[in-house]
């Protein structure tokens, strides 16, 4: 299934989506939500005998079919994934997202959980992910009062194709100038600590959440960069956590999946296109697209010259 993109506008959004085959209607346009469930922006499918469904209903009536047995067991009826692109023009607040037990305390939600896949970096791109060295509640308050977070956050410069994983908890932002995919935990749930000053067209700021983010912040040093070795027409490992697993394919000719249909199979392609072959019929996909398919089709096989992000639980 290919759902139809949901487009944000955002205050630090660009224009670089279009770059992905996207049809934005704004030039402001931060988030491309290519697979959700999340309340109020859930996903249409947009193609197949399913056209025009909602994901959330499809999921509840064919569960097992669609999410597979793994996902059932760990994450009910609810899809446990959001899939997106974001297209950052200017940096991003500086921010965090809670665990499970304090999303679900405050928020009766998911926490987040998330990776990045760098698609585009302009030169000199950087992303904030976590503390220069360990830090405290204390240490942190201090210099968010005198407006100098900045320095104690660590940076990293970014190019295309790194990946960096974002536990909950971690403060970060992704900076200008970068484009990426994003794999999360259902949730939109944000705790915005520090928003470089900025106002709104109407000269407003956004909303900050310091009384909230305090005891949600992890306070230690992270690495969060996440390596791998891309090798051609194979399935590479880069992130695995207890949310979902994502690998990288390389395909330069083919690719065969067989697996126990256990769970779904979500395929995001940031370059190139692609055919999946099954029994009864084939589909393209092109860069920029994500496409879900059900834990039920366990066989089947990727033909192309692509790169792509393969994830399932």
């Amino acid at each position: 299934m290919k759902f139809i993109p949901i487009f944000k506008e955002r205050i630090w959004g660009g224009n670089k989506l279009k770059s992905l085959g996207k049809d934005i209607f704004a030039d402001n346009i931060g988030e491309s939500w290519e697979i959700s469930t999340v309340e109020g922006d859930v996903s249409v499918v947009g193609n197949g005998i399913y056209q025009g469904k909602k994901l959330d209903k499809l999921v509840n009536t064919y569960s097992e079919d669609i999410v597979g047995d793994k996902s059932l067991q760990h994450f009910g009826e609810e899809f446990p994934l959001l899939i997106k692109f974001l297209d950052a023009k200017t940096d991003l607040s500086i921010q965090l997202h809670p665990n499970d037990d304090l999303a679900k305390k405050r928020h009766h939600s998911f926490g987040k959980t998330e990776m990045w896949y760098i698609v585009d970096a302009e030169p000199e791109s950087r992303v904030i992910l976590g503390f220069k060295e360990d830090s405290s509640a204390e240490e942190y308050l201090q210099h968010l009062q005198k407006k100098t977070l900045p320095t104690i956050l660590q940076e990293y410069p970014v190019k295309n194709g790194e990946t960096y994983l974002i536990e909950t908890g971690t403060i970060h932002a992704i900076g200008g100038g970068i484009l990426l995919a994003e794999i999360q935990q259902t949730s939109d749930i944000t705790y915005r600590v520090y928003d470089w000053d900025r106002t709104d067209k109407d000269g407003n700021e956004r909303e900050l959440h310091v009384d909230l983010a305090l005891e949600a912040i992890d306070y230690n040093k992270k690495e969060p960069r996440l390596p791998y070795e891309p090798q051609k027409d194979t399935s590479v490992e880069v992130a695995h956590t207890p949310y979902f697993i994502t690998n990288y394919i390389e395909l330069d000719k083919e690719f065969p999946v067989r697996h126990n249909g256990e769970s779904f199979r979500i395929y995001i392609c940031t370059e190139g296109n692609f055919d999946i072959h099954y029994s009864g019929g084939m589909m393209d996909i092109k860069q920029g697209e994500t496409i879900l398919i059900p834990a039920k089709l366990t066989n089947y096989q990727l033909e192309g010259r692509a790169k792509i992000l393969e994830v399932y639980i």
